[in-house]
């Protein structure tokens, strides 16, 4: 039982083809120029274009998921804080408690302004020009991502007909306007 095979050996058989392959001359001649030209075609391009485009798409609901997971996992946290210190109140003196609460209520106005300030921030409604720069940044950077092309849409493809184009003019209009907008945070700090 078991000792030997179920199944005996079986050598395959090949048999040898007596017809001879043979290609016409249009489709060598048009396999042998698909090779020479290294440029891809527009149905190639426009695929791989929307490959990449997926992939970006993918990769940013995933950010946006782990974004999410972060936030979550950081109101936990604030909660199981708030727990405790809730706990650590209780087992105090009636002015220990009054003191604390002050301290609580203290404490949350700071957070919210805290989060208020960020909330300002990241709109960058008191900065418009950050938020344009970062914009044509980002549409120089998709045209020459995405684009083999041209686009007419954006002001870089328009200003560059001709020429390749050049993100590296919106990079430095970014930073002059991050730059501006840090020197004005700063300025109203003080």
């Amino acid at each position: 039982m078991g000792a030997g095979q179920s199944k005996p050996n079986v050598t395959p058989k090949v048999i040898p083809n007596q017809t001879p392959v043979e290609f016409s001359q249009d489709v060598v001649d048009y396999l042998s120029d698909r090779l020479a030209s290294p440029e891809t075609t527009p149905e190639r391009q426009h695929s791989l274009d929307n490959h990449i485009r997926s992939r970006i798409q993918a990769e940013l609901q995933s950010l946006r998921a782990q974004e999410e997971n972060v936030q979550q996992e950081i109101q936990r946290a604030l909660e199981k804080e708030n727990l405790d210190r809730e706990s650590d109140v209780g087992n105090g003196t009636p002015l220990d408690e009054a003191k604390n609460s002050t301290t609580l209520i203290g404490n949350l106005e700071e957070i919210k302004a805290k989060v208020d300030r960020y909330q300002t921030r990241r709109q960058l409604t008191d900065f418009p020009f950050v938020k344009e720069a970062g914009e044509e940044v980002v549409s120089c950077y998709m045209c020459v991502t995405f684009s083999s092309l041209r686009c007419v849409v954006c002001i870089c493809c328009r200003s560059n007909k001709s020429t390749p184009l050049e993100c590296w003019k919106q990079v430095t209009r970014f930073k002059l306007a991050v730059a501006e907008a840090e020197a004005k945070y700063l300025a109203s700090l003080r």
